[in-house]
This record gives C-alpha cells, structure tokens and sequence, in this order.
C-alpha cells in the first residue's frame, strides 16, 4: 500500500489544481492535512529494510546511526487524548493513571467543576453541593500538585490540556508554580500543553465569562505574550468551536465563528506588539464532531481557510499558516434513550474526525447522559479509537485512504462557500467583538438550536431510539452507577483550603496589592499572578481582579 495515494492524473492543468487546491499533506493550504504523516504505522522491523534492500540508516536517527541500529524504529505520538474531571485532584490523577496506562505518550484533557470555572474558592457561600462534581475541584497551586502528581510535566511524552477560560491565566500560572514546585524553575521552558482561554466562544455559547470583555481579552493577551516568550512547547489558546457545537449552532456556524474569533485573536495579539510568527505557530483549535454530512468536510476546509487567511491578510509564515485541530465527538448526540447506541454514535463520529485528519482527538463516554463517565465506559470509548487506529488497517497503511472522493469535494464546496457567507455577514456588523456586542453569533446559535430540537420532536431528524425504533416497552432509566462526589471529599477540600488560606494569611494582601497595581498601570499581570498563586487561592485572585476590572455582566 501506499503511504500516501495520489489522484492518477497525468493533464498538467489536473495536477497543477491538485497541488495547489488541495495541496499534499502538511504543504499549503494544508487541505488533507497539517503534517506530513499521521497515524501511519511506522513501527516497521529493520529486517523489513534489509529484505527490501533499503538501507537502515535511512530509517534510524543520525544519533543512531553510529550504533547498532533498534529493533523497531521510533514510535510517533497517538492522536487519541483523554479527557477526565471529577471529585478531588487525587481521584482525577488516580483517573488520569487509569487512562494512560497503555500509553506510551501521555495526553490528558482536565475537566474543571462548575466553582472552579467560575473562579470560585470550594469554601464559598452555595457552592459546596457542586465541589468536584462534572469535573475536579482546584482552589489553590496544592491542588495543581496533587492533580498531576506522578507525571513528569516537562517530558516530551507528556501533555496537558485545561478545559477553562474564565479565570484561565490564573489557573494557567497555578500549572506553572505546580511544576516548578516538582522539577524547579528549569522545567517551565519545557512544558507542554494547552489552555483554553478562548473569551469570545465563552460569551457566544458557554457562558463562563467572569471578568468583562475587555479586561480578559487583555488577560489573555498577557498570557500570550508571556508564553511566547517563555514557553515555546505551550498552546496558550484553544480556539474552540466545540462549546459553540454543543450550544446549538449548525456545523457551518460553528467553523465560522471558530475561525473567525481565530483571525479577531491573531488582531489582537499583533496589535500588542507579538509578531504573528512568533505567536501563530502556538494557537491551536478544537471542533467537535456530529453526525451530520457537514463533517465530512469541516475540518478539512476550516485548515484551507485558516491557511489562506494567515497567509494572505497577516503575512504570516508556514508554521503559522497551520490550523493544529483537536476534535471531540459530539456530547449533543449521547442520548438517553437506548444509551448504548452511543457507542455506534461516537464510532462513526470518530471515523469522521480522522477521515479530516484531526491531529488529536477524544471519544466521548456512552454513558454521559447521565453521569461523570465511569472507567468501564470510559475504557470502552478510548477503545473506540484503538480499533480505528490500530486493528483496522483504514488509517495505519495509508494515510488518506477515504479523503477526497467526489462526494466529499462536493461537501467541501458547498461548506467552504457557506463559512464565507458567515464571515460576510460578521464583516458587515462592524467584525468579531461589533457581532459579539450585537449578540449576532448568540441568537444564531440559539436560533439553530430551537431549530434542533423541532426537528426531533417533529420527526424529520430521526434520533434512532429515541423517536424512531424506540422499543416500546423500555422507557424507564437504565440501571448506570452515576458517579458521585461524597460529602466527606467536598468536607475535604474545603478544610484543606482554609488551611491553606490560614497558612498564607499574612502573605496574601501584599502580593494581592501588588497584583492590582500591575493591573491599574496596563502591566503585563502574568508575572504577579505567578507570584500571587503560591499563596493565594483561586478565589482570592478572582476577587481581588474583579474589584479592579468587574464583573462581566451579560449583553441585552
């Protein structure tokens, strides 16, 4: 087989529309992919070199090639990343060993509970019945140590993303001040991951805003500029169109909005002095995946846009021109009727996300609906991705063994002239942050949304199990362990940060002070808020930003 099948084409004008329109994996616009190779099995033995009389050295490292050669040639990293939050920092990092056992690179996605994202300490008045429950409860740096306790943070194999965009630069600086803690100060130009700090799909969709508009986009800004120069292995933005999908948007609104807050955030970061190749090549982007025909596609023209866009308009080289994807199957199409559907649900979603070329991807649990996943359903999802990638040969032989047929060009067209339309019609508001403070991109999802859910419940979207081949005679709740934070942890963890809060009681208001004049003068905050994590909690932070900059308050 080959690594990589080419259109048996021999017009020049053919090719030449190949080569430029599409493009060969990892080359501009980057159609069929960001890199050159994914997901191909390159574990192949040295003999397999030597019987076809291809040199070994060629297939080894130049390090390696003054010594005997290895049994097997080095491993790339898996695509698949998983995703866990729940209860206390131990029980996620006992959850994240689970997960990662069979691993050989360490990708894990952190879920935060509802305080957290919210900026709020565990000891606040209302909030105890909602400590550690849909993702994990972190208050102070402590709790960052115990989260990722026994990985080796500044490790090439190791990877974090954090799902957070509120309080994000400060949840940001407690990882910093985590791993320093461990491995010292040396390890933060080493490490590796993701947060996701996008503001704007927080007040389209989400609803997680904390501070207002301006001030965290400011946030942000900060938190780039000092990544950029201090933490080159670092994503300091996910741009995400997830949130937007599980709001209600169609798939066409979701990629639009996606990349047009992208272009709005490369703006914003230009204009405070960041050179776009310094800061381009570390944004990354993250969709989901439905069911509908749209993701065929989606991916695949959003990296075409993206490419074009980077190129074109902000100069921008090629490491900036790439659009680094991380896709989610879609939690909106778990159902709970005949929950384990969602095991056939999210296989094809998956098998959509790879025909894209998605550079990371995590595979929803079936039993979601109800609850925070459990490790038999959890197991079963990463399972999912195994079997694509590793038992079927529809990925490792070949890399874009089903891109590219005419049915898929078709979509591909009819999608990319439709994401245009939207940037148009954003573009005639006045742009990004003008539509945003017209609630333009909010009353399209929702109006997509109310549109959604007519169709289930008027029949002409079948929902299998649910409104049509629905077995009669099941219609109570199956019998599923939800999983539960007991109130002994919660109890827990606000003893542990009252102490914390006790312990560093004298030290607070002075690094605090100091972090509101930085904020007061236009300074760049990340420094103090780095400083003000050792020994502040994550409330206490929140507080004292929101007495100098607010509150957000919705849009009418």
């Amino acid at each position: 087989m080959p690594r990589l099948a080419l259109p048996e084409i021999d017009e020049s004008g053919e090719v030449a529309r190949y080569l430029f329109g599409e493009g060969l994996p990892g080359e501009f616009p980057f159609l069929n992919g960001a890199y050159r190779e994914m997901y191909l099995e390159t574990i192949r033995e040295v003999e397999s070199f030597e019987k076809n009389g291809e040199p070994v050295e060629a297939a080894v490292s130049p390090a390696n090639r003054s010594k005997k050669p290895p049994a097997r040639l080095p491993l790339p990293e898996e695509p698949t990343r998983l995703f866990s939050g729940l209860m206390l920092a131990e029980d996620t990092n006992k959850r994240f060993h689970y997960l990662t056992q069979h691993q050989r690179t360490q990708r894990l996605s952190t879920a935060f509970d509802g305080p957290t994202l919210y900026g709020i300490d565990s000891d606040a008045d209302g909030v105890f019945g909602k400590i550690g429950e849909g993702g994990v409860a972190i208050d102070t740096v402590e709790d960052m140590v115990r989260l990722y306790d026994g990985f080796d943070l500044g490790s090439p194999n190791f990877s974090a993303s954090m799902t957070i965009s509120g309080p994000a630069a400060i949840i940001m600086a407690m990882y910093i001040a985590a791993a320093k803690r461990r491995f010292g100060p040396k390890v933060v130009p080493k490490l590796r991951g993701t947060i996701q700090a996008d503001i704007f799909k927080e007040v389209q969709a989400q609803n997680e805003t904390i501070f207002p508009i301006e001030p965290s986009l400011r946030f942000l800004t900060d938190t780039v500029e000092f990544t950029t120069r201090e933490m080159p292995r670092w994503y300091p933005i996910s741009i995400s169109g997830y949130h937007i999908g599980e709001a209600g948007s169609t798939p066409v609104q979701q990629a639009a909005y996606t990349l047009s807050n992208g272009f709005a955030y490369v703006e914003m970061f230009a204009a405070r002095g960041i050179p776009v190749d310094q800061f381009g090549p570390r944004l990354s982007f993250f969709l989901d995946c439905g069911l509908d025909v749209e993701y065929i596609a989606l991916a695949r023209v959003s990296r075409r846009i993206w490419a074009i866009g980077m190129r074109d308009v902000f100069g921008a080289g090629p490491k900036a021109q790439l659009y680094k994807l991380h896709t989610q199957t879609s939690g909106r199409s778990l159902i709970a009727a005949e929950f384990k559907n969602n095991l056939t649900r999210t296989a094809a979603e998956l098998m959509l996300a790879y025909m894209n070329a998605t550079n990371s991807s995590h595979s929803n649990s079936a039993d979601e609906p109800f609850t925070t996943p459990s490790e038999e359903w959890i197991r079963l999802a990463a399972h999912g991705q195994a079997i694509l990638l590793e038992e079927s040969g529809i990925f490792k032989h070949t890399m874009n063994m089903l891109s590219g047929s005419p049915g898929m060009k078709a979509v591909e067209r009819s999608v990319e002239a439709a994401i245009l339309d939207e940037f148009r019609e954003i573009e005639r508001l006045g742009g990004v942050l003008a539509a945003v403070e017209e609630r333009y991109q909010r009353s399209q999802i929702q109006n997509a949304a109310h549109r959604y859910e007519q169709q289930i419940y008027n029949g002409t979207r079948p929902i299998i199990g649910l409104n049509k081949y629905r077995d009669g005679s099941d219609d109570e709740i199956p019998e599923v362990k939800l999983v539960r934070t007991p109130r002994a942890k919660q109890q827990l963890q606000v003893e542990r940060l009252s102490k914390f809060k006790k312990r560093n009681a004298e030290k607070s208001k002075p690094v605090l002070d100091k972090l509101a004049a930085v904020v007061d003068r236009g300074e760049n905050c990340f420094p103090a808020l780095l400083e003000a994590v050792e020994v502040c909690s994550l409330g206490q932070i929140t507080g004292r930003l929101q007495e100098v900059v607010g509150r957000f308050r919705p849009m009418v």
